[in-house]
């Protein structure tokens, strides 16, 4: 019986966590092809323009992991019509939540830019970058917030290849629109934003072949469903994009004290960090079926125990990549085009960040194991909804005193 139970584990999270690791790197394959097109004021614009591309993704995977749970414990408890009616009414949310943003990305592009830290020469470039990605909000949020109905319907594998389609898209674009067209920063956005858009077509496919009915919930029952799914959705989008609010934060201090030279150091950090805590996230979507079932069916044994599992995949991942990072430390500025000097500060101070990450590896697993359990949905806590995103603080005030030391370390220099 153990056997089966820990190849079930295996046959949801692998998959989950290659499909989160192809989706993080998105942005990385973008600035690795901008930063060779256009050196450190191409890796500064696009560090600066990622966490309103990151934003769009953590939305939608907060949406669409709301709505899974809440569908998957319904099921468990023998619900038949009402499952339909749940997932029917989050891709209504999922639709209105990309007209609210792009409405507000290129409505409203002046003053995001300003909240970002965007000035002087990377300004017009973070700019050209959103709002191409404003133009493709929906394929975004549409492709990570259908993946989890996907992993529910035991579709782990096939939510891997379509993430995996569009990653792959997402490079041969850049190679086209980056370096063969020189569409600069418009081009790897158009290469993300196309990549999202074939990832979202597989998905919207597969859903369609398992004659996933949409039966729209009826009128009175819209803003309520909706409510429901924001207060767990509040956990994973918090917890998700905190990383990206510790970035936005040290990006206007960089850009204050240290310039083009100090935004790319610190972006050099964050996509490879970033990558992990997808990983990390990877593990814990992945297990979020499982634990779902476990928890609708009443089986505390079995959620305990995959809880215990997921713990331990994600601690050993976090073990393997520090080893490897800081081996591989003084190639990863030249990887992304960085200049001398912004990869000796690369090579300096990525020990500093790495040694955060077995933080980051418990908060993640702690919210996608334990907090995002649908008793939220049940019980209408906003308080539990939230409290997530208060564990993540320790890790974000240990990234910014790591990137406050990045600071000291560019102006001693």
């Amino acid at each position: 019986m153990k056997t089966t139970r820990h190849d079930s584990f295996a046959a949801y999270v692998l998959p989950s966590v290659l499909a989160f690791a192809l989706s993080g790197l998105y942005t990385i394959v973008d600035g690795f092809f901008i930063g060779q097109s256009l050196g450190d004021l191409g890796l500064a614009a696009i560090t600066l323009a990622y966490p309103a591309a990151a934003l769009l993704q953590a939305v939608g995977t907060g949406i669409g992991l709301a709505g899974a749970i809440r569908c998957t414990i319904l099921q468990a408890r023998g619900e038949e019509q009402t499952p339909r009616t749940c997932f029917s009414g989050t891709v209504l949310l999922l639709l209105a939540t990309s007209a609210a943003f792009a409405a507000v990305l290129l409505g409203l592009l002046g003053p995001v830019l300003t909240v970002l830290g965007a000035q002087d020469e990377a300004r017009p470039l973070a700019a050209e970058y959103i709002r191409v990605i404003a133009y493709g909000t929906a394929f975004q949020i549409l492709a990570t917030g259908l993946v989890p109905f996907i992993r529910n319907l035991g579709g782990s594998a096939f939510a891997m290849v379509a993430m995996g389609t569009g990653f792959v898209t997402n490079i041969a674009l850049d190679y086209l629109f980056v370096w063969e067209f020189h569409w600069g920063m418009a081009g790897g956005a158009w290469a993300t934003v196309i990549g999202q858009a074939a990832t979202m077509l597989l998905a919207i496919g597969y859903l369609v072949r398992r004659r996933v009915g949409f039966v729209p919930p009826k009128a009175g029952e819209v803003l309520p469903l909706w409510g429901a799914l924001l207060k767990v959705a509040a956990a994973p989008i918090g917890l998700t994009f905190s990383p990206n609010i510790t970035l936005m934060v040290m990006n206007h201090f960089l850009l204050r004290y240290g310039g083009a030279l100090a935004i790319a150091v610190y972006g050099c950090i964050d996509y490879v960090l970033s990558t992990i805590y997808m990983l990390l996230q990877g593990v814990g979507d992945g297990s979020q079926p499982l634990i779902s079932r476990a928890y609708g069916a009443g089986d505390f044994g079995e959620l305990r125990r995959t809880g215990a599992r997921a713990y331990r995949a994600a601690f050993g991942i976090t073990a393997v990549c520090i080893v490897a990072l800081f081996l591989t430390r003084s190639v990863i500025g030249v990887l992304f085009g960085a200049s001398a000097e912004a990869n000796a500060g690369v090579t300096a101070r990525l020990p500093l960040f790495l040694a955060t990450l077995p933080l980051l590896a418990g908060v993640v697993l702690f919210y996608q194991t334990a907090g995002t359990l649908g008793e939220w949905a049940f019980t209408g806590s906003a308080a539990a909804a939230v409290q997530d995103f208060r564990i993540g603080i320790p890790g974000m005030l240990a990234q910014a005193a790591g990137g406050y030391l990045i600071i000291n370390y560019l102006l001693r220099k």
